[in-house]
């Protein structure tokens, strides 16, 4: 029996979502891109999951598209229409955090999926890269978009220019990276990370996260005005006012986040 080429677990109120394709470094197939979109789509839709970690079998988190498959006229599908990227999820827009947990080669369409996800967390082995830069593939899974956005356009078009590796120290110094953990431990790391993302008041975390994402194709006035739409509706829900009254009963006195 062919084993799935995207494993999906739940714990709680996360979700983990596997690449399982060890023996291409976790390449991506159109098969894989779309099982990776509808994962992320089930869980986005999934009301009892809060924060989904996305990672790769055995030690790799994804070489990029399976370029044996462009080769064989097998690519991923490459359209304007529609919000199935190339990689699978890189258009879509959640309402709910993912976190990169990252050991291994996270370069070419891998490095643009681990763009995609909120947070990133890197262990030792991790190494980020534009290795398609060599062959002639181009970056449209979001790439030349959110790399220069998160990291600044001059890091970036270094990175971009010359597909140059990057190493866990060097991701974490250009705001690449937000997490380094020792090998082995990066789902580990990110799991304890998102429990604690999932224990937030969620009303407010995701309305927050989303106006972060929302304002880079707005005017300031606009964005403005969006963050407190998105506040407004926390506070009708009721979030707010539960927090104050655990505040003013010593609940996070001194800082705690306990």
């Amino acid at each position: 029996m062919t084993a799935p080429k995207v494993l999906t677990e739940t714990r709680d109120d996360l979700t983990i979502i596997t690449i399982n394709r060890a023996h291409a470094r976790n390449a991506v197939d159109r098969e894989t891109a779309q099982a990776l979109y509808d994962a992320f789509k089930a869980f986005d839709a999934d009301e009892t999951q809060s924060v989904a970690i996305l990672t790769g079998a055995d030690g790799a988190f994804c070489a990029g598209a399976d370029l044996k498959a462009v080769a064989a006229g097998q690519g991923n599908i490459s359209r304007l229409e529609g919000d199935l990227g190339p990689m699978g999820p890189t258009r879509l827009r959640l309402s709910k955090p993912v976190i990169a947990a990252i050991e291994g080669h996270a370069v070419a369409g891998g490095m643009e999926l681990a763009l995609w996800c909120d947070l990133r967390v890197v262990s030792d082995t991790a190494r980020f890269g534009i290795f398609c830069r060599r062959f002639g593939v181009p970056l449209i899974d979001g790439g030349t978009i959110r790399l220069p956005r998160l990291i600044g356009q001059s890091h970036a078009m270094d990175l971009i220019l010359t597909g140059r590796e990057v190493h866990p120290e060097e991701a974490m110094s250009m705001g690449l990276a937000n997490r380094h953990v020792p090998a082995g431990q990066a789902l580990s790391s990110a799991i304890e990370l998102a429990t604690q993302i999932a224990a937030f008041p969620q009303t407010c975390m995701r309305g927050d996260r989303l106006s972060v994402l929302e304002q880079w194709s707005l005017p300031e006035d606009e964005a403005i005005r969006n963050e407190m739409g998105h506040g407004l509706k926390t506070i009708k829900s009721g979030e707010t006012v539960g927090g104050a009254s655990r505040f003013t009963s010593g609940e996070g006195r001194h800082g705690s986040f306990k």
